[in-house]
């Protein structure tokens, strides 16, 4: 009898999972079973999603990533970290920030949580700004697309990232107390990383601490005019003491985190900041004679851009409010609730002196109410109110201090008929966003999803998804007028913008029990009124952009196929592909992400576990306007671990190998693809110890 496992799989709320041995399960992310068998699978509870079903019963797509796969694949960013996963990729931006891309889209379209509420930090507004979220204190993370975002609001309209943590105790430790240690190493950055976390309870109490810091230096870059990219380093401490009261009937906890960060901004010029708009035309300098086309300089034109690599020093302060209760009232089965308050900062600052400060004050909390069965009928209903007062202050004030509020109503139902598993959501939103000196704004967002199971032989099921989903324009999208040099642009953004509406199909097939397991998913988007950053012209490497709205599609496939070869040896096959394009021959949108295909094996003999991963990222040539191609290439990883149980101590060693062939990368989802290229030859060794 041997613990499963956890690793990367897609899910549909429960979903097939690649299992195999090891010392180490996260606790409240995943129920596993004790079996003999390996193809087996485990039940998976996905948490963001209300009524907690676990199964293949839920037609959204769902990926979990916890356990040992994410304790080996976890980096310093919450992009990096999950770049990998079919249809999710990241937008690079250095070794201090990067996003989760899915399907093709980001930020404002992709929401990232903790547990349920919104993280609210700068991450939205620019993609040098870092996620608060650290990863190093993550016990699973799960990317929620399609319909089963919907109840997350027009924010998560691409997608919703979940960040699963221990934070705020839900049951009391079974001895009193429990505890996990670990540090790690790595090699293409000179990284020093560890992390403390301790639960403690008696009685109806339990407490909880935790810490994480890391330290990297510049990384390498391979076949690069420099061995190492400026402004790439990365240095991180966060901490945080939460407490519950548990009864058993539920619990209530509440929980303080301070992140403190310092890292560079690789690829920030400041050559272009006195460039501004003359009616749809860029004046720079007095350069006003280039070519309106994008062909703006000759060819081996060489300018000066050492100016100095700016930092960015960040401070959040966050409160989260957690709460669960069973069976308070006749005819309810559970109410929840999910609230952070957070106070974030960060400064930007050139040659040691601060030249512009952003804020963001904000809350986000949601209540969820699920009653009993009503007619073969079960739901949930909630109520979602946020705010953020953001702001920008200093030479890169390119958006003006605006709020933004926000109040949500939602509805999820699910109905079983014989094979069939039915489910259908409404969610009605309502946003009002100021900023000082321009005209208030009002938007009235609604969506709708319905999915349909279907159980067609045991182990085998087919789902199909349609959703109408609306997104409210961003404060950035509505207000924003200025210099923007972490991406090299002026933005210009647009009040009357309206609501976007994406009308959805999903197709997904999933085996989920046998030799042979797997997930596939094709998708189709309708966009009506996409706001997207329309190019008025360009200087160099400088853009004049406008947020404007157009109609677009976005198209695809992922997923992945899984064969258990023997009891100890597996092989999968993965992949994914999106398009995303302006209707009316409009061209394709930038920064879309190239295909990628790959192959993994993972092993297991007594405490020795395994894998290794070749995945190719192709040429992607289907390109904006203003946008250049980025080559394809291969990408190498693998990892070996050893379980050890020391005086009573789970241990595990590990290490973990990324790009070995150390191949220059360009990301092309990144607004840096071509001046911050991804990470060389990199190995990182760990160890990691559960009490």
């Amino acid at each position: 009898m041997r613990a499963l496992r956890l690793q990367t799989f897609l899910l549909t709320a429960a979903g097939a999972a690649a299992l195999s041995t090891s010392a180490f399960a996260a606790d409240d992310v995943i129920q596993t079973v004790q079996q003999d068998d390996p193809t087996e699978i485990a039940d998976v509870v996905v948490r963001a999603l209300p009524l907690g079903r676990a199964g293949d019963d839920v037609g959204s797509h769902v990926a979990l990533l916890s356990g040992d796969e994410l304790v080996h694949r976890r980096q310093s960013t919450l992009g990096d970290t999950l770049s990998g996963i079919p249809g999710v990729n990241s937008d690079t931006f250095g070794g201090g920030a990067s996003r989760p891309v899915v399907r093709g889209q980001a930020a404002p379209r992709v929401k990232v949580l903790s547990e349920g509420a919104g993280l609210m930090d700068a991450s939205e507004v620019s993609p040098d700004h870092a996620i608060s979220g650290e990863p190093l204190l993550l016990e699973g993370i799960e990317i929620l697309r399609g319909p089963s975002a919907l109840l997350y609001g027009g924010g998560a309209i691409g997608g919703a990232v979940n960040l699963l943590d221990k934070k705020i105790p839900t049951r009391v430790p079974a001895n009193g107390g429990e505890a996990v240690v670990e540090y790690r190493r790595g090699s293409v950055d000179n990284e020093e990383a560890g992390v403390v976390g301790a639960t403690v309870g008696a009685g109806h109490f339990a407490v909880r601490i935790e810490a994480a810091a890391r330290k990297a230096d510049d990384y390498k870059v391979p076949d690069w005019d420099e061995p190492r990219l400026d402004g790439s380093y990365n240095e991180t401490s966060t901490a945080t003491l939460g407490a519950s009261w548990i009864g058993s009937r539920g619990y209530l906890g509440a929980a303080y985190t301070e992140q403190t960060s310092r890292y560079g901004l690789a690829g920030h010029t400041h050559e272009y900041e006195g460039c501004h708009p003359h009616g749809d035309h860029l004046h720079c300098g007095g350069h006003d004679d280039h070519d309106h086309d994008g062909h703006d300089h000759e060819e081996g034109e060489e300018h000066d851009h050492d100016h100095g690599v700016p930092e960015v020093r960040l401070k959040s302060r966050r409160f989260d409010l957690r709460g669960e209760l069973r069976d308070p009232l006749p005819g309810i089965e559970n109410v929840r609730l999910r609230a952070g308050y957070t106070d974030y900062q960060h400064q930007e600052l050139e040659e040691g002196v601060v030249s512009t400060t952003f804020t963001n004050e904000g809350y986000d909390g949601r209540i969820e109410v699920q009653h009993r069965e009503i007619a073969g009928f079960k739901g949930v209903v909630g109520l979602q109110l946020s705010k953020s007062d953001f702001a920008a202050v200093g030479e890169e004030s390119f958006l003006a201090p605006s709020t933004t509020k926000n109040t949500g109503l939602f509805v999820m139902e699910e109905y079983e008929l014989g094979d069939w598993h039915f489910e259908g959501a409404l969610r009605q939103e309502w946003q009002e966003a100021s900023a000082i000196g321009l005209a208030d704004t009002e938007h009235k967002p609604f969506s709708i999803s319905g999915s349909a199971v279907w159980h067609f032989m045991p182990g085998w099921t087919g789902a199909v998804s349609l959703s109408r989903s609306q997104r409210a324009p961003s404060a950035q999208e509505l207000y924003a007028d200025g210099v923007h040099l972490a991406t090299n642009t002026y933005e210009i953004g647009d009040s009357s913008l309206d609501v976007e509406t994406a009308n959805a199909l999903e197709l997904t097939l999933r085996k989920t029990a046998g030799s042979t397991t797997a997930s596939v998913s094709a998708y189709h988007y309708i966009y009506d009124d996409y706001i997207f950053a329309r190019t008025l012209d360009q200087f160099e490497d400088f853009r004049l952009i406008q947020y404007s709205q157009a109609d677009a599609t976005f198209t695809g496939v992922e997923g992945e196929v899984r064969q258990q070869l023997t009891p100890w040896l597996s092989a999968t096959v993965f992949g994914d592909y999106v398009r995303g394009e302006l209707k009316g021959g409009g061209g394709a949108l930038p920064r879309i992400p190239a295909a990628r295909v790959g192959v993994r094996a993972e092993a297991f003999s007594g405490p020795w576990s395994g894998d290794v991963e070749y995945s190719r990222t192709f040429k992607q040539n289907d390109i904006a306007a203003f946008e250049r191609e980025t080559p394809g290439y291969n990408m190498v990883n693998a990892t070996v671990a050893y379980d050890v149980e020391l005086a009573g101590v789970k241990s595990q060693v590990f290490l973990r190998g990324t790009n070995l062939l150390d191949e220059l990368a360009l990301n092309h989802a990144s607004f840096l693809a071509e001046t911050a290229p991804q990470r060389g030859r990199n190995l990182v060794v760990g160890v990691r110890a559960r009490f």
